[in-house]
């Protein structure tokens, strides 16, 4: 019959450790030995020796009992070691033997507010020059007339009769390799450690309240359609002292008439007629400041691109640097002549027969 290890040995604490000393050791030896993490064969069975270890020394009774007979006086009829059932991750062990990762021993960990989100349209200019646009945003935010207390004013909370004020309870659970303890919330207060005796009159004991708050937003010059703004702590008012969550502000950026953007790239297509490509032009094109003049050159053709430097969308965070505007050429041909025009035409189409 295989000897058992001493269970302070198994923790690496003395026998004078306190009840915090081996929580902390048991932390650290589950960690080191819980299969999902630790992948040798043995592993298992130590995680299943460490739990043992740590349920007989954090039960005062059975650790009592364990200092003056040993094993023997440790064993229970509750069941004896184990591993833990039913885990889907590493992650999942700070849940089941820690209260979630929450210190243990104090109130409740504070709560951010949630998260919101919006959208906002703009214009293609205002995409990309920046614009200081204003929202309106439905959220908690604490109650004006208690101050976020949750008691009607002139009444205190009381502390939690079955925390303790603590806002976490032990609770013990069972597996197929014995018992274990847990800290969870506490579900009479919900993990405040508090009890309302008189809620407020305005919030009903929340709290919070919802409401309608106009928000100014800054779009920055260059932002791109489908870029997601955050402004930080303009969501959901936190609880218990917990910071406010994010606003989070989707950019609908609406089509221009005629320019399209590729990146910090303004596009636009340029039609000129075919006497304009054949012998060239100067041509007004427009930008976002204002018209430009462009010189086509003679022999011209369809899908020629030229390019006006620095008329483009300023890089995002980077007012001082631009884009350019990149100009495609398209020669257009007339859906219908007039007489006169069908003569010159087909008197040009004949010096191109005898140039062959």
């Amino acid at each position: 019959m295989t000897t058992k290890r001493d269970y302070y040995n198994i923790l690496e604490v003395g026998r004078d450790a306190s009840e915090e000393d081996i929580r902390k050791a048991f932390r650290k030896k589950a960690l080191e030995f819980h299969p999902d993490r630790n992948k040798d064969p043995g592993a298992p069975d130590k995680f299943k020796e460490v739990n043992e270890a740590y349920q007989v020394l954090t039960d005062s009774e059975r650790r009592e009992r364990y200092d003056r007979f040993g094993h023997a006086g440790a064993t229970n009829g509750g069941g004896g070691a184990g591993g833990f059932e039913g885990f889907g991750g590493f992650g999942d062990i700070f849940d089941a033997f820690f209260g979630g990762g929450g210190s243990r021993g104090g109130r409740a960990r504070a709560r951010a507010g949630r998260d919101l989100q919006t959208n906002l349209i703009v214009t293609f200019e205002e995409a990309v020059f920046g614009a200081t646009k204003e929202i309106e945003v439905n959220r908690t935010e604490r109650c004006t007339r208690c101050e976020g207390a949750r008691s009607e004013p002139g009444h205190q909370p009381q502390a939690c009769s079955n925390c303790k004020g603590s806002g976490r309870v032990r609770r013990a659970q069972r597996s197929m390799f014995g018992q274990f303890m847990t800290e969870v919330e506490c579900n009479a207060c919900n993990g405040s450690g508090l009890t309302i005796s008189h809620p407020c009159t305005q919030c009903k004991g929340a709290g919070q309240e919802r409401t309608k708050r106009k928000i100014q937003v800054q779009v920055p010059a260059g932002v791109p359609h489908g870029a997601n703004l955050n402004l930080r702590g303009q969501g959901d008012s936190g609880e218990l002292g917990g910071p406010a969550g994010d606003l989070y502000v989707g950019m609908h950026v609406e089509p221009h008439a005629f320019f399209e953007r590729d990146d910090t790239y303004i596009l636009y297509t340029l039609d000129v007629s075919f006497p304009q490509a054949a012998l060239g032009a100067e041509l007004d094109i427009p930008t976002l400041e204002g018209p430009r003049t462009l010189k086509i050159p003679a022999g011209t053709q369809t899908d020629q691109v030229f390019r006006i430097k620095g008329q483009g969308v300023p890089h995002l965070g980077r007012e001082d640097r631009r884009g350019d505007e990149i100009i495609t050429v398209r020669v257009a041909t007339p859906e219908k002549l007039s007489s006169r025009q069908r003569e010159l035409l087909e008197e040009l189409q004949l010096t191109f027969t005898d140039t062959e």
